[in-house]
């Protein structure tokens, strides 16, 4: 998608903090920012049709509301405001926080499912399954709702913030630490590893949101060329790639992994179609595979849940005409839509730091689907389990994918070990901080 001074388009899809502060908000909020808000959705939203025809931009609090009022409900739950210097921080991964997600299992005990490796908890050895006793010194029942939400009041995402935990470490030992937000860049890749299975070298790849590498032109991710590097000379000949708790992020770097995904036999072939609002249609454009490295993969097998959005949904949607597609774990978020921000376009949006960032088109693949807005549904529904580290075949997940590989199905034990979680970090956030998931 280029006019002159496009930029790389973006999915939006899940950082994570439940103050609702933790979000930058743009300042100030004022009738000249809301009036530039609206006129920038007429001229670019997907639905731009949809816009009430008159609104008093005076009627509201914040420039937030003002948003919230105009955009199309039934179908946008992905539109939102920011500041340009946060939205272009979160895109190359720079960070402030402690640096790690969280999940319930199946009896509701929490356990961290992931910690960045730079990080304040990743800095102190914290590690996926750990259990979380206490946040703070209170019990984690006591942070429910009754509504069945959590609200862990960890505080803003800002350096010089403390919280303290208590974990039941593996070996049944318990340990508390208390850590301070700081600022710190963010690893997109979890973890690689080469998985021996029968006669076959199996790659599993733990891949947490599309993050490009700052400085790169054109834009992509070198974490992406150093995983694929590995496993091309691993000689893999199967893929389990593990975006279960990935919201999204650049398209740009989609577009990297997916080049190196296809088979050489597809190079040339459609990867997605993009369509904008009828006042854009000089804008649209087809993107097609250009195969890059040396994989020869048949199928590939992804591990999915409700965190599964935006760019990792177009990965798997793109790569469905051309490779055997199996998904294992829970149906994803579901958005076939993305967005590229708008402050360029509007001198009021730049003098006023605002950064407004909404659902600007619609993607669809080569078979011509474009419409999953309820996510799309697992081949295998296999409960979470974070309890395990990464690569601990314990881990239910990972286990159903490498009985895909070895079987072509999945056992009945691990099928009846399905849960939905009644809380998910997915559903706690919104705007910027809900493309990239960690408190």
């Amino acid at each position: 998608m280029k006019k002159c001074l496009w930029l790389p388009v973006l999915l939006l899809g899940i950082v994570c903090s439940c103050d609702k502060k933790d979000d930058p908000v743009p300042n100030p909020d004022s009738n000249e920012v809301r009036n530039a808000i609206y006129e920038s959705m007429a001229e670019w939203y997907f639905w731009n049709d949809e816009l009430p025809a008159s609104v008093s931009p005076g009627d509201f609090e914040s420039n937030e509301a003002f948003l919230d009022a105009i955009i199309y409900k039934p179908l946008d739950r992905f539109s939102y405001l920011t500041t340009q210097e946060a939205f272009n921080d979160a895109f190359v991964g720079r960070n402030a926080g402690h640096g790690f997600g969280f999940a319930f299992d199946a009896s509701e005990r929490l356990y961290l499912t992931f910690v960045f490796q730079d990080a304040p908890a990743g800095l102190d050895g914290w590690q996926r399954g750990w259990e979380i006793l206490e946040i703070n010194g209170q019990p984690i029942a006591s942070y429910k709702n009754s509504a069945g939400a959590y609200n862990f009041q960890l505080g803003a995402a800002e350096p010089g913030v403390s919280n303290s935990f208590t974990f039941r470490l593996p070996d049944g030992t318990t340990t508390t630490r208390t850590n301070t937000k700081t600022e710190y860049q963010s690893n997109s890749v979890l973890h690689q590893e080469i998985i021996e299975l029968e006669d076959k070298k199996v790659g599993y790849w733990v891949y947490q949101s599309f993050k490009a590498t700052a400085g790169q032109s054109p834009t992509k991710s070198l974490e992406v060329d150093e995983s694929m590097k590995f496993f091309e000379e691993a000689g893999i000949e199967e893929l389990i790639i593990d975006l279960r708790y990935n919201g999204g992020g650049s398209v740009a770097v989609a577009e990297q992994i997916n080049n190196y995904l296809i088979q050489s036999g597809n190079s040339g072939q459609l990867m997605y179609v993009n369509k904008l609002n009828a006042l854009k249609t000089d804008l649209q454009k087809s993107v097609s595979f250009e195969k890059k490295g040396i994989l020869n993969l048949s199928q590939i097998v992804f591990i999915t849940s409700r965190g599964t959005a935006s760019a990792s949904e177009l990965i798997i949607n793109s790569l469905e005409p051309f490779i055997e597609i199996t998904l294992i774990g829970d149906h994803t978020y579901g958005k076939p839509v993305g967005s590229f921000p708008l402050s360029r376009y509007s001198n009021t949006l730049q003098k006023n730091k605002v950064e407004l960032v909404p659902i600007t088109f619609a993607t669809a693949n080569a078979a011509g689907n474009a419409d999953y807005f309820d996510g799309f549904l697992v081949d295998f529904a296999v409960g979470d389990s974070p309890q395990f580290n990464w690569g601990d075949q314990g881990d239910l997940r990972l286990a159903a994918a490498l009985n895909v590989l070895q079987n072509g199905t999945v056992s009945g034990r691990l099928l009846n070990t399905f849960y939905r979680p009644k809380w998910e970090m997915i559903d706690q956030f919104k705007g910027l901080r809900q493309e990239f998931p960690a408190y």
